[in-house]
């Protein structure tokens, strides 16, 4: 497959640019989260407990700007901001329930081996 360059930035296969897309501790837990209801900034990251507010902002940027979510703004006081998928976000919601599904699996064979090493008689 030939280079491809998105943004000012080469990509030497399409696993790096998805990746680089929804890759990271964040991105696709927001994605995650909004799936199948829009939410606001705040319940973002009253749901999210250990991500910073700079990053929710960050990451919530850059999904947009990717095309991921859209963001809705009212003219209300006080403010009021929604965030919902885009027809792409839905879209890569199948990938990430994969890579979830596989996690969770990984996790429990972790659990497993955790458990399993752990009840072994000290050798002497």
């Amino acid at each position: 497959m030939p280079d491809f360059i998105y943004k000012g930035k080469v990509y030497y296969n399409p696993v790096q640019l998805v990746m680089e897309q929804i890759g990271g501790t964040w991105k696709a837990p927001i994605l995650w989260r909004l799936r199948n209801k829009v939410m606001r900034y705040s319940e973002l990251r009253q749901d999210i407990p250990h991500i910073s507010d700079k990053m929710l902002t960050t990451q919530l940027r850059e999904l947009e700007a990717d095309g991921y979510i859209q963001r809705k703004v009212y003219a209300v006081v006080p403010p009021k901001t929604e965030y919902s998928l885009t027809q792409e976000g839905e879209e890569i919601i199948e990938l990430i329930t994969i890579i979830r599904n596989y996690g969770l699996k990984m996790i429990e064979k972790y659990k497993e081996e955790q458990n399993n090493s752990s009840h072994k008689p000290p050798q002497s």
